[in-house]
């Protein structure tokens, strides 16, 4: 009986070592995709549990729906494992079966080049009686064909059909699943529905995901013809097309040792030389990009948030600390409902308000009394009204877009104070953004670097650098706006009006424009990832809303080519081209396909104040920037 059940367990297959295998890599990828979706989910329920206060949105129903959402076939979780770990199944099946074979296919390939070489000889073709291949002559030509291109396929030709086949099915069953649980809240929410006005809004709910994954496929190809544009540069082509030197250094008496050592650390100069061109490129492109995201991004949150993602406004709205009867107006002077010249019968008191409860005179935001233009004319309504801050330029006083701060300090009508403070108080709350960002993965990975104080403080240095980005954008924003409406334009051009100013082309688009040369405050090194946050959003900005929000069977299509493109161009470039990947993708795909125990992770946790081993032996020579010096030594006569 012993000896049975030995035997017996001893047939149950076993998970293989391998890391690459596929269900090691369908085991990481659906634990990371449950933890990524399901974890921030349950946050409400333990909050909820914890302080024994319950609701609608915490109760079992709601929990046990959300369940069934992340947890089904047609869940997050499962969709992303069966795109990434059911390609890797392709793969692994269909490897073993072509490329294990060569001998056989070589061999099929002879045989049948001495079959046509017999037939040319000897024999007439087999269709020449009758003019003509027949069908099934054509079709097994056909198959044929298809046999030999399948066989000539490249193992990066593999990988991206796999993973393209597997992708269709993935997008399938993730917008199934998101389609399901946007009709049963529309249903629930039907009595809501019924009052509201509007056309119903069907964007894809996963189109951001989509576009991320869009953004980073096109990171991971420029990256690559970066890598290989400068890896190929001409100087480079020439100096290996060149005669090798070694034969004429060899006639004039130089070991070969010594020449074979030289030529390694030229090439390792040449190598770091690259990199740090290439990441000088990089960083230029990362920081445009960034800049035009940003100024798109900014330019929306005034006048089309519904364009972004509500999260993503309601953060920069808190980050702004701007009052929203002020933005209201602002999208009201482009819509022409708000104007210096007509006043506002729509929305006379909007700002009259927001004066009073700052303890101004309602006068200050009443349209038909602030000056549409600057000059004598408008200096003769600010003494009229009792304002001496705004001298020379008409239009709503900077102490209503100022708000409260620097009121204690009673610096309320100063733009600068106001830029200054907003800069400090930003400056504060950045620092706690970017405190854990930094220190996080420094714990993670290589805890041990924080016992040494050059290391904290080289950390800490990059955190302050981090959050004086932040609010250098926060600051640039502010006084961009002053400067085009207050301070400098609208005293140069008084005759220009305010409803210009004021308009989507003026202060807005100037702020907009402006805020985004802070990326060039950042570490190079974290400006890619910072422009790959933002592109996303911008990309989504630039696109029809109409469009979008039509739910049509062309949004869907284009969406779904677009992911399935995407993920498959990045799953073949952690697998063939992981130098090409960069930041949150190139770390997640390498622990995902390759796993924790993978060389780059390995790296990411090594002590950085360790010095690597070298790869190749001490040697007589020293470098020098631009050539290398050979110090005097005896010669040595073999023989």
């Amino acid at each position: 009986m012993p000896k049975y059940a030995y035997s017996w367990l001893d047939r149950i297959p076993t998970l293989s070592d391998d890391p690459t295998h596929p269900a090691q890599i369908a085991l990481r990828t659906y634990a990371l995709a449950l933890s990524l979706s399901l974890g921030p989910s349950l946050v409400p329920f333990v909050i909820a549990l914890a302080t024994a206060r319950r609701s609608s949105r915490t109760s079992v129903a709601a929990l046990r729906r959300l369940l069934r959402r992340e947890v089904g076939y047609d869940g997050f979780a499962f969709a992303v494992t069966w795109s990434v770990a059911g390609g890797a199944a392709i793969r692994h099946f269909l490897g073993r079966r072509l490329f294990c074979d060569a001998g056989v296919r070589e061999a099929g390939a002879d045989r049948e080049g001495e079959a046509r070489e017999g037939e040319g000889e000897g024999k007439a073709p087999r269709h020449a009686a009758s003019g003509g291949p027949s069908l099934a002559e054509r079709t097994l030509d056909i198959l044929h064909g298809l046999k030999r291109y399948i066989l000539d396929i490249t193992p990066e030709q593999l990988t991206f059909l796999s993973n393209v086949f597997s992708s269709s099915v993935g997008i399938l069953l993730l917008q199934a699943g998101r389609a399901r649980t946007a009709h049963l809240h529309r249903a629930s929410s039907s009595s809501r529905r019924a009052i509201s006005d509007g056309p119903v809004d069907r964007t894809s709910p996963t189109l951001d995901l989509t576009l991320l994954l869009l953004v980073r496929a096109v990171d991971s190809f420029v990256q690559s013809f970066i890598i290989g544009g400068l890896t190929d540069d001409p100087e480079t082509k020439a100096e290996r097309d060149r005669p090798s030197k070694q034969v004429t250094n060899l006639q004039r008496g130089q070991p070969l040792q010594a020449l074979i050592v030289r030529d390694k650390l030229e090439k390792e100069r040449k190598k770091r030389d690259n990199i740090k061109r290439r990441q000088n490129l990089t960083s230029q492109v990362d920081a445009f990009v960034f800049w035009a995201c940003s100024a798109r991004i900014m330019w929306c949150f005034f006048y089309e948030p519904q364009r972004l993602p509500r999260s993503y406004v309601k953060w920069i709205h808190t980050l702004a600390n701007l009052d929203g009867r002020l933005i209201e107006a602002l999208r009201h002077i482009r819509a022409g409902t708000w104007s210096y010249h007509t006043g506002s019968v729509l929305h006379p008191t909007l700002l009259q308000t927001c004066a009073t409860g700052l303890g101004h005179p309602a006068s200050w935001g009443d349209p038909a009394v602030l000056p549409a233009y600057g000059g004598a004319a408008a200096n003769e309504v600010w003494k009229a009204v009792g304002l001496k801050s705004r001298a020379g330029v008409g239009g709503i006083p900077c102490e209503l877009l100022h708000g409260k701060v620097g009121s204690s300090l009673g610096v309320t009508e100063s733009c600068t104070a106001n830029s200054g403070l907003r800069v400090i108080k930003a400056f504060t709350e950045a620092m706690a953004i970017y405190l854990p960002v930094h220190f996080a993965p420094v714990l993670l990975t290589r805890p041990q670097t924080l016992l040494r104080p050059h290391r904290v403080l080289e950390t800490l240095l990059g955190a302050i650098r981090s959050a004086t980005f932040l609010s250098s954008f926060i600051g640039l924003y502010w006084y961009s706006v002053c400067l085009t409406r207050s301070v400098l334009l609208a005293k140069l051009f008084p005759f220009v009006s305010h409803d210009f100013w004021d308009g989507p082309l003026g202060c807005v688009m100037a702020g907009s424009l402006m805020c985004g040369s802070s990326i060039w405050i950042e570490n190079g090194r974290r400006r890619g990832e910072m422009a790959l946050y933002v592109l996303p959003r911008a990309i989504r900005a630039c696109l029809p809303d109409a469009w979008l929000k039509s739910g049509n069977r062309g949004v869907r299509v284009a969406e779904r080519i677009a992911f399935i493109l995407s993920i498959s161009t990045l799953l073949t470039a952690a697998a063939h081209r992981p130098d090409s990947l960069r930041g949150l993708s190139r770390w997640t795909l390498s622990f995902v396909t390759n796993g924790p125990n993978a060389g780059f992770w390995k790296r990411r946790r090594r002590d950085p104040s360790i010095p690597p081993t070298p790869v190749t032996p001490a040697t007589p020579f020293s470098l020098t920037e631009n050539r290398i010096e050979r110090p005097y030594t005896p010669k040595i006569n073999v023989s």
